[in-house]
């Protein structure tokens, strides 16, 4: 098994492609070892050394780890650890595979929170998934949108500029009604 690395605009985080598909659908998202007892391979991951995070997408896997450790130390055992889980035949998610996607609104701007998700959809996750991560929306009130970063983007250096400079001007070109984008920590 070859298994690609790529790296990502957060220094934090590697992106690992082994070259099979990792989810069938949606994403998986663990900022932290608590909750990753709903994926055996999540869980190898977190007992490397120096892990602080996972998340998942159809052909990737993106490791974070803390300020501390160096990618030196803490590729090669994340390589051994996504190489052993593939070859031992577990799924990569045990039961359900939970989907982070959009979060559900209903009210009176639900058509305005439908553009938005479809301009999310369209343009903008394809793009923060080449990068290794993912962007959901999270809420949208008095025309300020909130976003939830995961992956590679929660946490990089460059996702306030993303979000502000790339994110809120896409979203306020197409719909008039958004004013301003944010992001939240769930």
């Amino acid at each position: 098994m070859f298994i690609q690395t790529e790296s990502t605009p957060n220094p934090a985080t590697l992106k690992f492609l082994p070259g099979q598909t990792v989810l069938d659908a949606g994403t998986a998202d663990f900022p932290r070892p608590e909750g990753a007892e709903t994926s055996p391979l999540a869980k190898r991951l977190f007992g490397v050394n120096g892990v602080t995070g996972v998340f998942f997408g159809n052909d990737f896997v993106t490791v974070t780890k803390d300020e501390a450790a160096d990618w030196d130390h803490v590729k090669p055992a994340v390589l051994g650890a996504i190489m052993e889980h593939f070859q031992s035949g577990e799924p990569v998610m045990a039961g359900e595979a939970r989907s982070s996607g959009h979060k559900e609104f209903t009210g009176e701007d639900a058509e305005i929170v439908g553009q938005i998700k479809e301009l999310l959809d369209s343009r903008v996750r394809p793009a923060v998934a080449q990068d290794g991560g993912d962007i959901t929306f999270h809420g949208f009130d008095r025309g300020v949108v909130y976003l939830h970063m995961q992956g590679a983007c929660a946490g990089c250096p460059s996702s306030t500029l993303t979000l502000k400079m790339g994110i809120e001007n896409l979203l306020r070109h197409y719909i008039p009604e958004v004013t301003e984008v944010r992001p939240v920590a769930v």
